[in-house]
C-alpha cells in the first residue's frame, strides 16, 4: 500500500478548533514535523481539511 508523508508548514495560530485537532490527530506539533502514514480514506479526508497548513509527498 502506498504511504504519505505529511509536514506542517505553516502554524495552527489563528485557526480553527477542528483543524488545530486535525493536526494533532495526524501527529504533528509543530512547523516542520513529518509524519509517514498509510494511504487510507481518513488520512485524505483529514488532509483536505488541513490543505493550507500540510505538504503532502508520496514516499516509495
Amino acid at each position: 500500500m502506498a504511504q504519505f508523508k505529511v509536514t506542517q508548514i505553516k502554524s495552527s495560530i489563528g485557526c480553527k478548533q477542528n483543524q488545530r485537532a486535525t493536526l494533532r490527530s495526524l501527529g504533528l506539533k509543530r512547523i516542520n514535523d513529518s509524519v509517514v502514514q498509510e494511504d487510507r480514506p481518513e488520512l485524505r479526508g483529514m488532509v483536505a481539511t488541513v490543505p493550507h497548513l500540510v505538504r503532502v509527498e508520496e514516499v516509495s
